[in-house]
């Protein structure tokens, strides 16, 4: 019942964000642009195939990517506080953005410029965490948290050495997250390897439960405990630096829904993954388009998401008084 009104509700209010904004619209209106007829306006037709859509496609693909990225690292990692970024690829995806613009690199250079820092800063973290060949979860963790600060380190860096009147707001900007100025090729492009990693961690979903338990028990069930970390890892970092490199860094997303999925639905993750994706697709949808409607200008998505989603994350936790058994 849970899982048939998050799709209701993800389903409304992706046609809500095409009718609503700057430039309201009615619904038969978007509908009619939709199935390919000619609008009489020619106005009606850009906003919602070049402006509206591509947004929405986007952040329902980013909230659904990063919420099942973060499910997936709290179930490995058996941490309710693990998030897309808890091994540093946000924080290096981040770095390349920062790079590029820089460099004054077009908008793809910078989106592949990201997601390339972004994977290297995950190979970086699995590199330093072996020791002898193994590499454990707390090692990992610790990994990425260095690594993470070498990366913030770096962009506070470039931030302080770049143009102030040019570059630095800019760069300011992209680091707090928007899906402005996203066109449909982009979005078709960068949802490969979102959907893939999405598919890849959704089909893997059978297997985490056994991940709670300590390596021996695990490996006792047959489970191959250091393979199965390497490919959620893999796949979750895919997610994390292809969204970063798109839409910049978009926080507590990867946090909040897991946790409301598992009030909802209990620890079993068979259920916990999709409804994360389902969630997370909604939460952020909704973000986005109270971003671009509620003020003459775009807020940030980062501020919003911090905004609502800690008072949020706080009224679950109380009313709740944690995760169902």
């Amino acid at each position: 019942m849970w899982l048939l009104l998050s799709l209701t509700a993800l389903l409304l209010a992706f046609i809500v964000a095409l009718c609503i904004g700057r430039y309201p619209l009615k619904l038969s209106e978007c509908a009619r642009v939709l199935l390919g007829r000619e609008p009489a306006d020619s106005r009606l037709y850009a906003v919602v195939m070049q402006v509206r859509l591509p947004r929405a496609l986007l952040a329902a693909l980013a909230g659904a990517g990063l919420s099942v990225a973060g499910a997936a690292f709290q179930s490995m990692f058996s941490n309710p506080l693990a998030t897309p970024d808890t091994l540093g690829a946000a924080t290096g995806a981040s770095l390349g953005a920062t790079l590029g613009i820089l460099l004054r690199l077009n908008g793809a250079g910078i989106q592949a410029l990201a997601f390339v820092f972004g994977v290297l800063a995950i190979g970086l973290v699995c590199r330093l965490s072996q020791i002898r060949g193994q590499s454990s979860a707390m090692m990992l963790v610790l990994s990425g948290i260095v690594i993470g600060a070498l990366c913030e380190a770096m962009v506070s860096l470039m931030k302080y050495t770049a143009d102030p009147q040019d570059v630095l707001p800019q760069i300011t900007f992209w680091l707090m997250g928007s899906f402005s100025g996203v066109g449909l090729r982009a979005v078709l492009l960068g949802s490969i390897p979102i959907l893939l990693g999405i598919a890849v961690l959704l089909a893997l979903r059978w297997r985490f439960n056994a991940l709670s338990l300590s390596e021996d028990e695990a490996r006792a069930l047959g489970l191959k405990v250091q393979r199965l970390r390497a490919v959620i890892i893999l796949f979750s970092a895919l997610i994390t630096a292809s969204v970063v490199s798109l839409a910049g860094k978009v926080g507590w997303v990867g946090l909040l829904a897991p946790h409301g999925a598992r009030m909802l639905f209990g620890n079993d993750n068979r259920l916990v993954l999709p409804s994360s994706a389902i969630l997370g697709a909604l939460f952020l949808l909704c973000i986005d388009t109270l971003a671009r409607s509620v003020s003459a200008s775009e807020l940030p998505l980062s501020v919003l998401t911090a905004a609502i989603g800690a008072p949020v994350f706080i009224v679950l936790l109380r009313k709740t008084g944690g995760i169902q058994e």
